[in-house]
């Protein structure tokens, strides 16, 4: 049995207009659509938002893979060829310095080239990356705009009080 009214099924719709949230060159924020560039996505479909941290900087991570090993081979070496029984002990020291390098470089690279912040998000039920950005603030700024974008388009009378005091419920059906 079809239903010729889906107004049973399905809560009314708001006859607002599309309110403007965040607008900056290439990102676009209003209670109907999110746009990142030429990536549009309808805000009704997005779920399970998540914001995470992406990959470390490339250039940090091989110099880090490099000294590392290299330190390391020196290690090795040393241990195989019996010099580090006949190093002394600011030998030892400086050694143990030495090889606290790929740390200090992983921080330093980490601090120089922080990993951008990235907002996920289920789209269609496929994850995608929604939005990435090395500033912070922007990124802040982007993510409270697409919450406060989902929240209103979940409840479209939310700032209207003549409808928020009664809640929607589904229309029994008739037999």
């Amino acid at each position: 049995m079809q239903q010729a009214d889906r107004s049973a099924t399905r809560p009314p719709r708001s006859s607002r207009g599309t309110t403007l949230l965040y607008a900056r060159p290439g990102i676009v924020v209003t209670t109907e659509r999110f746009t990142v560039g030429r990536n549009t996505f309808a805000v009704a479909d997005l779920t399970h938002l998540r914001v995470g941290r992406g990959p470390h900087d490339r250039l940090a991570v091989r110099a880090v893979a490099v000294t590392a090993t290299l330190i390391t081979g020196v290690g090795v070496l040393l241990g195989f060829t019996g010099g580090l029984q006949r190093l002394t002990a600011g030998a030892y020291l400086t050694l143990g310095v030495v090889f606290l390098l790929p740390v200090l470089l992983a921080l330093a690279g980490d601090r120089w080239r922080p990993p951008a912040y990235e907002l996920w998000g289920h789209c269609g039920g496929v994850e995608v990356l929604l939005f990435s950005s090395d500033d912070e603030r922007q990124f802040g700024q982007v993510s409270r705009a697409l919450n406060q974008a989902r929240e209103l388009h979940r409840y479209p009378d939310a700032e209207d009080p003549a409808t928020a005091a009664g809640y929607w419920r589904p229309q029994p059906r008739r037999a």
